[in-house]
C-alpha cells in the first residue's frame, strides 16, 4: 500500500485552492478556459461586457466552484484600474487569463485611426495593464500564473487583419518581456497561440468555402481547431507542471506552424 499522503498524490495539474481571473469568459475560447481551470480545482473571478458572463458563471458554479463576475470594457483603462482594485481588495488572484480581444477585418487602405486604435486599446493596452494590475501582487509574494491568449498572427500577417496582426505580435512581446522581469521574482508569464479555431471570430473565414479549404488543407490534423482544444493548454500553463515554462508562446495549432 503505498505511504504517499493525498497532498503527495496530488496531480501537477490540480489548481485546487487557487483563484484565477479570467477576461472574455462568455463564450468561445474564454469560456472554454474559464470552465477547464474550473473543472482543474481552480476558483474564478470572470471579467467582461455586461450580461455575457451568465453562462459560464452557472457552468462553474455546478462543478462547485465559487464564481464572481465583474463588468467590464478592457478597452478602458480606468476601469480596469479600478475593476484591478477590487478584485486584489478582496481576493489572492493565483492566475490570470487574458482572452478578451476582438478582431477587425479591413483593407489595410481602409483602415480608420478609430478602428485600429480600439482593436489595439482591447488586445494589447488592455491587456498589459491588467497584467501589471494583477501582477503585482504575484511579483509581491513570488508567485503567479499569467497567460495570455495570442494567435498564430503573433507570427504571421495574416490577410485584411493588419491590426489585430499587430496587437497579437505586441501580445507575444509583452509575455517575453513580462517574463524576463517577473521570472526572478516567481511569476510565469506565458501566451498560447490558437490556430485556426472554430469561433465567432473566424465565421467569415469558414463561410468562405474557397478560404475555408486552403486553411483546412494545411492544418495536418486536418479539422478545425475547438476552444476544448485550448482549455487544456490554459490549464497546464496555469499549473504547477509548467513551473520551469516562462516566456513561451505556445502554439496550439494543430500542425499548421509545421508546414
Amino acid at each position: 500500500m503505498s505511504t504517499l499522503t493525498a497532498t503527495e498524490r496530488r496531480s501537477p495539474f490540480d489548481l485546487h485552492g487557487k483563484r484565477a481571473v479570467v477576461t472574455g469568459a462568455g463564450r468561445g475560447l474564454g469560456q472554454a478556459v474559464a470552465l477547464g481551470l474550473a473543472e482543474a480545482g481552480a476558483d474564478l473571478v470572470l471579467v467582461g461586457l455586461p450580461g455575457s458572463q451568465e453562462s459560464t458563471e452557472r457552468q462553474a458554479a455546478d462543478l462547485g466552484r465559487e464564481v464572481e463576475v465583474h463588468d467590464l470594457d478592457v478597452g478602458d483603462l480606468d476601469a480596469v484600474e479600478r475593476i484591478a482594485a477590487q478584485v486584489t481588495g478582496r481576493h489572492q488572484v493565483d492566475i490570470l487569463v487574458n482572452n478578451a480581444g476582438i478582431i477587425d477585418r479591413e483593407d489595410s487602405v481602409d483602415v480608420s485611426a478609430e478602428a485600429w486604435s480600439r482593436v489595439l486599446d482591447i488586445n494589447l493596452s488592455g491587456l498589459f495593464f491588467l497584467c501589471q494590475q494583477l501582477g503585482r501582487p504575484m511579483v509581491e509574494r513570488g508567485h503567479g500564473k499569467i497567460v495570455s491568449i495570442a494567435s498564430l498572427l503573433a507570427f504571421q500577417g495574416g490577410l485584411r487583419v493588419v491590426s489585430y496582426a499587430a496587437s497579437k505580435h505586441g501580445v507575444a512581446g509583452i509575455t517575453k518581456a513580462l517574463a524576463n522581469e517577473w521570472g526572478p521574482r516567481g511569476v510565469q508569464v506565458n501566451a498560447i497561440a490558437p490556430g485556426y479555431m472554430a469561433t465567432d471570430n473566424t465565421t467569415a473565414l469558414r463561410e468562405d468555402a474557397d478560404r475555408a479549404q486552403s486553411i483546412l488543407d494545411r492544418i495536418p490534423a486536418g479539422r478545425w481547431g475547438t476552444a476544448a482544444d485550448v482549455a487544456g493548454a490554459a490549464v497546464f500553463l496555469s499549473s504547477p507542471a509548467a513551473d520551469y515554462v516562462n516566456g513561451h508562446v505556445l502554439v496550439v495549432d494543430g500542425g499548421w506552424m509545421a508546414r
